[in-house]
């Protein structure tokens, strides 16, 4: 397993207290309704565990990666608790919910090749996460082509990141391959018309 230094476990407590308090009345999708906060603790725990990344600022990012974009924390905010590496990584993360949701789908496709190698890491664990949930948790009223198209989707993302980190490339390609998506063919043209909601 990855070794975080001792000296930045701090920070990292912070984040993920931070990160709960934030999201302390969310909850997922699934039936079971989880917690919120289990998602982002899900993804700094890929990082560490199979992405052996030890970056305090990765793991402090993948902690905050949802609360400026779903709740009501600012980035100034993060940048007074966490500093401003984290507060770039952050907002380079967070999807500009201005923007309909259909736009948001394509500019994660077309900005992901585009983003630094530490936000790229963040961004695919997150997906990691999100379609091995899907895979064991199909949010209430998602039909089959919904989560089908979740994952077409998310090969397009990941596909524009390739080359960042191959533990965590090999594991995504293995996830998408359970719906027969091959992450490193040619893949099907992805037109997002019934992305909707989050699961981002």
């Amino acid at each position: 397993m990855a070794k975080v230094e001792d000296n930045n476990i701090g920070v990292i407590v912070k984040a993920t207290n931070f990160a709960a308090i934030k999201h302390k009345d969310q909850r997922r999708k699934d039936a079971n309704k989880t917690p919120y906060i289990n998602h982002p603790i899900g993804v700094a725990q890929i990082l560490v565990e199979e992405g052996k990344i030890t970056d305090p600022a990765v793991i402090q990012t993948a902690i905050l990666h949802d609360t400026v974009e779903d709740t009501d924390t600012t980035l100034q905010e993060i940048e007074l608790h966490f500093g401003a590496e984290v507060r770039c990584l952050v907002e380079e993360v967070t999807d500009d919910k201005s923007l309909p949701k259909l736009e948001r789908k394509m500019n994660q496709i077309k900005k992901g090749p585009k983003k630094s190698s530490k936000a790229k890491q963040v961004k695919l664990a997150d997906k990691l996460y999100n379609l091995r949930d899907l895979v064991e948790h199909v949010p209430e009223c998602w039909g089959e082509d919904r989560v089908q198209e979740y994952f077409l989707w998310s090969a397009h993302v990941i596909k524009g990141m390739l080359g960042t980190n191959e533990k965590l490339e090999k594991e995504l390609a293995k996830v998408l391959q359970t719906r027969s998506i091959d992450l490193y063919g040619e893949l099907a043209e992805y037109e997002g018309a019934t992305i909707v909601g989050k699961t981002d």
